[in-house]
C-alpha cells in the first residue's frame, strides 16, 4: 500500500492497474481522526488493499485543488465545510462521508451515535448526583449542535434545565481566544454549583479546565467536566486529568472502508445513514466527584464504590453508618431516586459490561472477579436490568474483543 503525504503529482508512483486510488480526507490532528485512520488500516489488513492518497487535510480549510487531477477510484472524507463539499462533487467519485454535517446530503455517512453520547453525559452526571448540568459547544460543528440538543432533550425528560454556553465562530483566530476565554470564565462564574458540564469534545473540555484555573475554581467539586472522544495524550496532559466518552472511532472507520468498497463494485448505496454506538464514559480525575449534599448518602455511595468487587449488601453499608436501614433508604430516595440495593447492583454491573467488552474473562471468573455468588444470579440480574444475558451483550458488541 503506497502513501503519499503531499500535494497531488501524477509521476509519483507507479501503481497496481487492478489496485484501487482511494483519498482520504481525514485529519491527523486528533484522537478520534486517528481511529477513524485506524479501522481503515485495519479493513484493509482483512481485505484487498488500496493504493492510499492521505494529504494534509484540515476538517476548516484546506487546498484540494488536486482532485481536479486526481485519477482515483474512491473517496473516504469528513466534509465539514463548503470548498471541500464543492471539490468532492466536481470529482464525483464513489465517497462515504465522516460527517455529521451532511454537506452533501446524497452520500452514505458512517457517523457517531451523538444520541447516545448525550444520554451517556446525562447519565454520568446524574448519577453522581448532580442536579446542575451544562453544555460548552462549538457552533461551527453540526454534531456539537446535536450533541446541545439531545442532552437538554434527556435532561429535560428528567426534570433538568441544561446550561449552554455555545462558543463563537470566529474561536479559530488567536486574538480572539483571550476575549472568548473571558466570557467563558463569567458564564462560569455565574453557573449554579456545584455543576457538571459536558464539552462538545476533548479540546473543548481542556479549554474549560483551563478557564476554571483562571477563575479558581475547583475542579471537579465545583464543576466536574465531561469531554467526548477520550482522546488518551489531550486527555492525560490536561489538568486535571479529563474524563471522556469513548467513541468507537475504529468501528466507524472500518465500516465507511467496507461501504466504500462496496461502491466501488458498482453497488449504488444511496444516503444512508449508519450510527456507531460510544463504548463507555473513561472516568479520570475530572468527574470523580459524588455531588451529594447528604454526607450519609455520600458516604455510603463511597463505601458501595469503593467495594463493588466484594459481595457487600445493604446489611454492610449499615453497619459502616451505624444507622438504621429505613433511615438509610429514605434519605437515599429522596438524593438519588433509587435505594441501596439498585446502587450496589448498578455499580456491580458497570463493572460487569467492562470487562464483558474490554477482556475475553468467562462469565463465572467475571461473575467471582464482580463479588457474586454465582454465574446464574448474575445472569438474572444482569438479564433484569438489561433484557439480554451477559453472553449476548457481548456477542452483540464482539468488535470490541476481535480488537484486543
Amino acid at each position: 500500500m503506497s502513501l503519499f503525504t503531499s500535494g497531488f503529482n501524477e509521476n509519483v508512483s507507479i501503481t497496481n492497474p487492478q489496485q484501487k486510488q482511494v483519498a482520504l480526507l481525514i485529519e491527523t490532528s486528533n484522537g478520534y481522526a486517528r481511529g477513524l485512520l485506524s479501522g481503515i488500516n485495519t479493513y484493509l489488513r482483512e481485505n484487498r488493499p488500496w493504493s492510499i492518497f492521505l494529504s494534509e487535510y484540515s476538517r476548516n480549510n484546506t487546498d484540494l485543488t488536486w482532485l481536479r487531477e486526481w485519477q482515483g477510484d474512491g473517496i473516504i472524507a469528513r466534509i465539514e465545510n463548503e470548498q471541500t463539499a464543492r471539490f468532492i462533487k466536481d470529482a464525483g467519485l464513489p465517497t462515504v462521508d465522516l460527517s455529521a454535517s451532511r454537506m452533501i446530503p446524497s452520500l452514505p455517512y458512517v457517523e457517531t451515535n451523538d444520541q447516545s453520547i448525550a444520554q451517556l453525559a446525562a447519565e454520568h452526571f446524574l448519577e453522581r448526583g448532580f442536579k446542575h448540568i451544562g453544555f460548552y459547544g462549538d457552533s461551527r460543528f453540526r454534531w456539537s449542535n446535536l450533541r446541545c440538543t439531545y442532552l437538554a432533550a434527556c435532561l429535560a425528560e428528567r426534570g433538568h434545565y441544561c446550561h449552554i454556553y455555545e462558543a463563537s465562530e470566529n474561536l479559530l483566530v488567536e486574538k480572539s481566544w483571550k476575549t472568548e476565554r473571558d466570557k467563558l470564565v463569567q458564564w462560569l462564574y455565574d453557573l449554579p454549583k456545584p455543576i457538571g458540564i459536558m464539552a462538545c469534545y476533548d479540546i473543548c473540555g481542556q479549554q474549560l479546565l483551563e478557564a476554571c484555573r483562571i477563575a479558581q475554581i475547583a475542579v471537579p467539586d465545583e464543576v466536574a467536566v465531561l469531554g467526548v472522544d477520550d482522546d488518551e495524550l489531550l486527555c492525560e496532559l490536561s489538568n486535571p486529568p479529563l474524563s471522556s466518552i469513548k467513541t468507537n472511532a475504529v468501528k466507524t472507520g472500518y465500516q465507511a472502508a467496507e461501504l466504500l468498497e462496496r461502491m466501488m463494485s458498482g453497488e449504488v448505496i444511496g444516503a444512508q445513514m449508519h450510527l456507531i454506538e460510544p463504548l463507555n464514559v473513561h472516568v479520570r480525575l475530572s468527574t470523580d466527584v459524588l455531588a451529594i449534599e447528604d454526607k450519609m448518602v455520600s458516604d455510603a455511595v463511597r463505601f458501595i464504590r469503593n467495594h463493588a468487587y466484594d459481595d457487600i449488601q445493604v446489611q454492610d453499608i449499615l453497619e459502616q453508618l451505624k444507622v438504621s436501614r429505613r433511615i438509610l433508604e429514605s434519605r437515599f430516595q429522596k438524593a438519588l431516586g433509587r435505594t441501596p440495593h439498585d446502587e450496589i447492583i448498578n455499580v456491580k454491573l458497570k463493572l460487569v459490561k467492562k470487562l464483558l467488552l474490554d477482556t475475553k474473562l468467562s462469565l463465572a471468573v467475571i461473575a467471582e472477579r464482580i463479588g457474586f455468588k454465582h454465574t446464574e444470579y448474575m445472569s438474572v440480574v444482569f438479564k433484569r436490568a438489561t433484557g439480554i444475558r451477559p453472553g449476548q451483550f457481548r456477542q452483540q458488541n464482539k468488535h470490541r474483543i476481535q480488537d484486543l
